[in-house]
């Protein structure tokens, strides 16, 4: 079983500097898109806590597809605006919502889910996906959480962008 939620901001900056660390060390020299998601989202799920989802949607042909992941099957297609993905997407923002079910049109993959947070990722000035990441505990995610995960997706589209211009994606 996981531990209970950090407590301590310093703490959670802590956890998202290392995270950040290990992202540049697993993503840097590494050219493939699916490998690289794949590793973070593995890392992401080892690293927090009280979790029960966390992986990539990628844009294609308007809606977001899901990409690599660690969880429960989730759902395979979102439209944008859309539960909280697809409104991130729309609003080209942060998402974090403390209490899913009160959020209008929330899409429910697993019903264990409680709290979500949800991050654009851009290429370009354009949103090319999100970072989502679900929690079965009420307001898991807090202002720390939003400052370290949006941090992260800064160097993830950094990597990205330099993976990218090498392969021509």
């Amino acid at each position: 079983m996981r531990a209970t939620n950090i407590t301590y901001p310093a703490e959670k900056k802590g956890l998202y500097r290392l995270l950040t660390t290990q992202l540049q060390g697993l993503t840097d020299g590494v050219s493939d898109l699916t490998a690289n998601l794949a590793n973070v989202s593995a890392l992401l799920n080892q690293a927090l806590t009280d979790i029960n989802w966390v992986g990539f949607y990628l844009m294609k042909d308007g809606c977001l597809i899901l990409g690599p992941f660690q969880g429960k099957p989730a759902c395979v297609e979102i439209q944008v605006g859309s539960g909280v993905c697809g409104t991130a997407v729309a609003r080209d923002a942060v998402m974090l919502v403390e209490n899913v079910h009160e959020f209008p049109g929330h899409i429910a993959c697993d019903s264990a889910s409680m709290s979500e947070i949800v991050i654009p990722i851009h290429k370009d000035g354009e949103v090319i996906g999100v970072l989502d990441i679900d929690s079965p505990v009420i307001a898991r995610f807090d202002e720390e959480d939003r400052t370290g995960l949006s941090g992260l997706v800064q160097t993830l589209e950094l990597q990205l962008s330099k993976m990218m211009s090498i392969t021509g994606v």
